[in-house]
């Protein structure tokens, strides 16, 4: 494509249309124009109306400015599309278009044939490391926008994703020094770019302007239309507190994912640390938000305020472009790669668009061609004569040649129709079975851990089950081989393996997060974006490994290998208690060394969808050598005896009156049965008990002392989809089976 006199991009947002054009200046570029168009209504709250206002802006634009000569590039959302990085194998450069096309087949979630979708390299000079961005869209999708402005006849040459069109805008003004994050905020959604040197990493929050507007809608009762304009005045409004105070619910969901992105981030780069934030999006107006992100990322958060190009010429345009400058950065990076300057050169124009335009740009040098071979007519005459000779001596190799290629090409469209056909039963199949896919992993998991839990001798088991307190204080306490479950607590993770290979794994323990006992699990349901591990840590490095603290378990015999790439799983903490004086043995040997290590696919169970992968004892201490723990005890039991004296008093109030109708009752003061019927209660103070303080740390059931009972925090870390176990040799014994043994279910506490 022949360099463009002009270029205007041309970004159609959920609240107006932003368009800039570029032209070159010198060496450089600068912005010739710019008009912002805004919509009567929010696209997203238009309904079937939206088509008739994205029509009314494109007129408004054409009536405005003459655009022929020029190219235009237009954005689509980031929601809307799709993008994948992965990294390449070290292969020739001519061999890369077809990796390429292999992945795209891979992650895109649709046929080929149905989507719009293109590539980018990128490299860095100095490492032999090749990543590639694959970008897709629905063929529909791109049709239907692209029709709105083929019916006014634009020149539309690129169709860009508009994270990708921030990129190249920030890119040409120089603004990534160092790893880079750009929080580009729209109406509807939020999209996150991470830049470092020459590659790049993106997403799409759903979190946009409009869910600040909604929460002031529903807020204050108001309509759309009034909670927007009470939004952009709310620092100048009486009510800015009451308004703020509203929003702060979007603005702590939206720091949330952001942080959870940045995490995500880390662990996927684990020598990039990000430097600086960059604010784009009309929503930053919003007073307050800029400075609260800043705060809560710790890092430091700025504005676009000019450009690397140079600005109109003319003062009222320039100061009505610099004044929305922030919601603009798009169509200035559309417009930036419509002149042919953009670091990203991919494109979704649609293909039939994209080979009219070429033969139409060939149409011009055909009549030079036919003008050329005239002139040449006269010297090829000679020539000819002498190739056509030539060429006849080698008729029997171009036969030979030509059924060598008749019967690849068969191949070839044998192939073709082999890798096509079922292509929709397969993919209907696989949806199919994901339906039963993990149903049952949480029920399986906890049996399994039931089943692991060591076992009480048979005498006590008998005097548990019957609740029988005299039969259980037969054998002393710290005999029985007692183990009760006191809290479980789980945390998924998306990129397990980066924490199986950390030596500091016993950092990765989850305290109490919910501030009571119990049983919870923290199911994330974004597999590809995952908890990390340094966002447990976000207020500085690792610690230093500690060379005293519990070491987690070699991995088992026989060469299992447990962990690796794309490994996911749960980190799960469990608390428990054991009375008895051998029990840091009986926990740590049988527990932890042996059965949960055993939770792991074995020729008996060989399709687990789960199975431990690494274990470890974080904590073992009686119950008297932690003041945090007495002090704990002491406030439930404390806690208890309130109760217990509301109760009391609530009883003593209804005896009082229940004493006086009795007595309005029988004036004569003589002894009855009871008030129609009802037995006459006893004296306020009969069974009135003097709270002993030792009491706090007795065992309900039977009064025990527990303070020389065994407190441990056992974590371990579960694989999702661990494979399958090695096929024994022919000839070889059959492998002892692996797991927990079945047994009864252990005593389970929640607190």
């Amino acid at each position: 494509m022949a360099t463009p006199r002009f270029a205007w991009g041309i970004d159609i947002g959920n609240r107006a249309l932003k368009a800039v054009k570029l032209v070159r200046a010198g060496d450089g570029l600068r912005v010739d124009d710019f008009e912002l168009i805004e919509h009567e209504t929010v696209l997203s709250n238009a309904g079937d109306n939206r088509e008739a206002l994205v029509q009314s802006a494109l007129a408004n634009f054409m009536a405005r400015h003459p655009i022929k000569g020029g190219v235009v590039s237009v954005g689509v959302s980031g929601q809307a599309s799709f993008a994948r990085f992965i990294k390449l194998p070290p292969v020739e450069d001519k061999k890369i278009p077809e990796i390429v096309r292999f992945e795209a087949i891979q992650q895109i979630p649709f046929p080929l044939d149905d989507v719009e979708w293109s590539y980018q390299l990128f490299r860095s000079p100095d490492s032999p490391d090749v990543e590639v961005g694959i970008f897709a869209m629905r063929k529909e999708l791109v049709n239907r926008f692209i029709k709105d402005f083929t019916d006014f006849d634009l020149n539309v040459q690129i169709v860009q994703m508009n994270p990708l069109a921030v990129y190249n805008g920030l890119y040409q003004d120089n603004r990534f020094t160092g790893t880079t994050m750009v929080i580009d905020m729209g109406a509807e959604n939020t999209d996150l770019i991470i830049a470092d040197n020459d590659t790049i990493w993106m997403r799409s929050i759903p979190i946009g302007g409009n869910n600040f507007t909604q929460t002031l809608e529903k807020a204050f009762k108001l309509p759309f239309p009034k909670a927007e304009e009470l939004k952009r005045n709310a620092a100048t409004s009486k009510y800015a507190r009451q308004i703020f105070q509203a929003m702060r619910p979007i603005f702590a969901d939206l720091v949330a994912e952001i942080q959870r992105s940045m995490g995500f981030y880390a662990s996927v780069h684990r020598d990039s640390r990000i430097k600086k934030v960059i604010a784009l999006g009309g929503t930053f107006r919003l007073p307050g938000l800029q400075k609260y992100l800043q705060q809560n990322l710790q890092l430091d958060v700025e504005g676009l305020d000019s450009l690397g190009s140079a600005g109109p010429t003319d003062a009222k345009l320039a100061a009505v472009f610099n004044e929305n400058l922030r919601a603009s950065a798009a169509a200035y990076g559309l417009a930036v790669q419509g002149m042919g300057e953009g670091k990203i050169s991919s494109s979704l124009l649609p293909t039939a668009i994209r080979r009219e335009k070429m033969w139409k740009e060939k149409t011009k040098w055909f009549a030079a061609a036919a003008a050329l071979f005239v002139v040449g007519t006269g010297v090829a005459v000679g020539k000819y004569a002498l190739e056509d000779f030539q060429y006849k001596q080698q008729a029997d190799a171009r036969a030979q040649i030509a059924a060598i290629n008749s019967k690849a090409t068969g191949f070839d469209t044998t192939w073709d129709q082999i890798a096509a056909s079922g292509a929709d039963d397969r993919q209907q199949i696989l949806n199919v079975k994901s339906l039963a896919q993990y149903r049952t992993l949480w029920i399986d998991l906890l049996n399994d851990l039931q089943q692991a839990i060591p076992q009480p001798p048979p005498q006590v088991k008998q005097a548990l089950d019957a609740g029988n307190k005299d039969l259980l204080m037969k054998t002393p306490r710290d005999k029985r081989g007692v183990v009760l479950i006191d809290a479980i607590y789980s945390k998924f993770y998306g990129d397990l393996n980066s924490v199986l290979i950390d030596p500091q794994f016993q950092r990765f323990v989850i305290d109490n997060p919910t501030g009571a006992g119990g049983f919870m699990t923290d199911v994330n349901p974004d597999a590809t974006l995952g908890g990390s591990p340094d966002s447990l840590n976000p207020g500085g490095p690792t610690p230093p490994p500690d060379p005293n603290a519990p070491q987690p378990l070699p991995p088992p015999p026989g060469g299992t290998v447990r962990g690796g790439p794309n490994t996911r799983g749960f980190i799960i903490t469990l608390k428990c208690t054991c009375p008895d004086a051998d029990a840091v043995a009986l926990i740590y040997k049988q527990l932890v060394e042996t059965n949960l290590m055993n939770i792991w696919p074995s020729a008996t169970r060989p399709r687990m969808e789960y199975g431990v992968a690494k274990a470890m004892m974080v904590k073992a201490n009686q119950i008297g050598d932690d003041p945090q723990r007495l002090q704990q005890l002491k406030a439930q039991y404390d806690t208890a005896l309130r109760a217990k004296a509301i109760a009391d008093q609530a009883a003593a109030t209804a005896k009082a009156v229940a004493d006086q109708a009795m007595a309005a009752a029988n004036p004569s003061g003589q002894p009855r049965a009871g008030l129609y019927g009802v037995p006459q209660m006893q004296p306020a103070g009969a069974d009135t008990v003097v709270p002993n303080p030792a009491d706090a740390f007795n065992d309900r059931l039977t009064g025990e002392d527990m303070r020389k009972d065994w407190e441990f925090t056992i974590l371990f870390a579960v694989q999702l989809d661990p494979p399958p176990p090695p096929t024994p040799a022919p000839g070889a014994a059959p492998a002892a089976p692996t797991g927990p043994q079945a047994s009864a279910a252990p005593i389970i506490r929640l607190q």
